[in-house]
């Protein structure tokens, strides 16, 4: 991805801070498998989302397409905004809209019971998204773009130039 200019240190924390929603929905919908095999992880990552849960227990059932509307709305299409923070905003919003779709079609593959392959699947969709989420937070702070292939280039056609 191309360097847009400098960043500041805030650009860098809200551009990381965004990655968290994405990390939970992977950790809520996907991460009951992997957190039994490993139970630090469960610990480290509750840590850091309880403020995020709390948020969306207390918007209710409509939590997180309220919060999806209002940084859509209010960060991406903002122009006032940095196109460094729009950008990371843009991706966490796609990743976590891309771990949406998979719960979803991977809650009818489930429905046949809870065997190796079920199991496997949610793993990898967890680990895949972990993955993803902890490689941009350290590419933000570090003040870089994060560049996921195709998802990048989504973020970067919605927030533009």
């Amino acid at each position: 991805m191309t360097w847009r200019g400098s960043t500041d240190t805030k650009d860098r924390i809200f551009a990381a801070l965004v990655y968290l929603l994405p990390l939970y929905s992977a950790a809520s919908d996907f991460g009951d498998s992997i957190f039994r095999q490993i139970p630090f992880l469960k610990e480290a990552l509750a840590i850091v989302l309880t403020p995020l849960a709390f948020l969306y227990s207390s918007l209710g059932s409509f939590g997180s397409l309220i919060i999806f509307f209002v940084l859509f709305f209010a960060v991406v299409r903002n122009p006032r905004i940095s196109h460094f923070i729009r950008f990371n905003t843009m991706q966490a919003i796609l990743i976590d809209i891309l771990v949406y779709l998979l719960g979803l079609v991977l809650g009818f593959v489930a429905r046949g019971g809870a065997n190796l392959v079920v199991e496997t699947l949610f793993n990898v969709v967890f680990l895949g998204a972990f993955a993803a989420c902890v490689y941009s937070i350290i590419q933000s702070v570090i003040g870089k773009y994060a560049d996921i292939p195709t998802i990048s280039e989504a973020a970067y056609s919605q927030v533009g130039g």
